[in-house]
């Protein structure tokens, strides 16, 4: 009786199998490489209307490329302008060289400080006491007193709006005992950035042997910055902070003439001249600009704002695809479900040419065949975008759901079918 079944179960089964191996052959194999995005697989409608285009089949969009000029000559040392989304290098000049960044150090030390207390470690309104060696320090000064208590969010304010030497010194040595293992941190911090042509000699940036950075590393840690500490970014934006009985202003001036401009810091000493890291936003574009070596306080300011001014005129901060966004579906072979959904794995955002979103042509590359066990996140294929025929993105196109193996009889139907798809084309 046993046998019987069996029999009959594999006849039945023999009989779907190659009437379904039957119709199979019948249709024409289909290619699914280096497909162009068909409409509904673009971007969704939660993006901003720059994203890619919507070619017919066929269809080549054609545009001319748009005509920018060089970037600025500036009196300065050495620049770099980057885009603090993507971290894009719009324009640089000598942005490699090793230079004194003076007061610019300072920005390291306050991006410690803030890590500390956005990880618990460190309390805003803890009392810090005073050394003398705070005390003492020259230069830009907050003017603290030895042996008075200063709140951590007061000596930050000091040190990032007043550019205070002993503010600065003074949170050294609470958060790390001493300023000597303070500045071993910040050097090991500026490995982990990969700021790789800056060192450190002290927390302040007091022109010492070998206190060297560049602009491209202080653009660097000026993204790190903005990104890692959005809730304590705003304190780079203070006008003014007094203290023990004096006003003192923030002496980047691009915060009082420019509204779009939040930040962050100057330096000047006699050997870097003077130097301005600053950061602008309008609508959805945010520049990092980094000025280093020019001859006056008013020279860095306007220096930097042609920089910025040449950013926002010809280049935008580009949204096209969120990570975890579907962007086409695949036929599953020897699964419970007959198709996986597919996606991008993380957000991709282009810094572009004003205008030349729309000249993007973004292609498929799927897997031909795709047989289950399929993982959450497995990789299936990859996304390629070119402007006017460079690769400027190529990323995975990944599993958004799982699907799981089928039974033994759903599996063996697949892998014939397979067989014959492949015999015939």
């Amino acid at each position: 009786m046993i046998k019987k079944s069996i029999v009959c179960g594999l006849l039945f089964s023999s009989t779907l199998l190659f009437s379904s191996i039957a119709t199979f052959a019948q249709q024409p194999a289909t290619q699914q490489p280096a497909n162009q995005l068909p409409p509904a697989q673009l971007p969704s409608a939660q993006l901003p209307s720059s994203t890619l285009p919507v070619p017919t089949p066929g269809q080549v969009v054609e545009q001319k490329p748009q005509v920018i000029p060089g970037p600025p000559q500036l009196a300065a040392t050495g620049f770099i302008l980057v885009d603090a989304t993507t971290g894009s290098i719009v324009a640089e000049y000598n942005a490699d060289q090793r230079l004194p960044p003076a007061s610019l150090t300072k920005m390291m030390s306050s991006y410690l400080v803030v890590d500390e207390i956005e990880k618990g470690k460190v309390a805003e309104d803890a009392m810090v006491n005073i050394s003398v060696k705070a005390w003492k320090m020259g230069g830009s000064r907050m003017y603290v007193k030895e042996g008075t208590q200063v709140s951590v969010i007061d000596l930050l304010r000091g040190v990032i709006i007043q550019s205070g030497n002993d503010a600065t010194v003074a949170l050294a040595e609470y958060v790390s005992g001493n300023e000597d293992a303070f500045v071993d941190v910040m050097n090991q911090k500026a490995a982990q950035l990969g700021m790789t042509n800056s060192h450190f000699e002290n927390s302040t940036g007091w022109p010492a042997e070998g206190h060297l950075t560049t602009a491209k590393d202080l653009a660097i840690l000026a993204r790190a910055i903005i990104n890692d500490h959005p809730k304590h970014y705003p304190l780079y934006a203070e006008k003014y902070f007094f203290y023990n009985n004096i006003r003192q202003p923030n002496r980047n001036l691009l915060l009082f003439r420019d509204e779009s401009v939040d930040g962050l810091k100057t330096g000047h000493t006699e050997e870097a001249g003077y130097c301005l890291v600053a950061s602008s936003k309008r609508e959805s574009t945010r520049f990092i600009a980094v000025v280093m070596g020019t001859a006056s306080e008013n020279a860095r300011a306007a220096e930097t704002e042609k920089l910025l001014a040449y950013g926002f005129r010809y280049f935008q901060t580009t949204p096209l695809y969120q990570a975890g966004q579907q962007v086409s579906t695949s036929r599953v072979w020897a699964g419970k479900a007959q198709e996986v959904t597919l996606g991008i794995p993380n957000n991709i955002v282009l810094t572009l040419p004003k205008g030349r979103e729309q000249a993007l042509q973004a292609k498929m590359h799927i897997n031909e065949i795709i047989k289950a066990p399929i993982a959450v996140g497995q990789e299936l294929g990859n996304l390629t975008i070119e402007l006017d025929g460079q690769l400027i993105v190529n990323t995975p196109i990944v599993a958004l759901q799982a699907v799981e193996e089928a039974g033994f009889f759903a599996r063996l139907i697949d892998n014939l079918k397979l067989f014959f798809r492949n015999l015939f084309s």
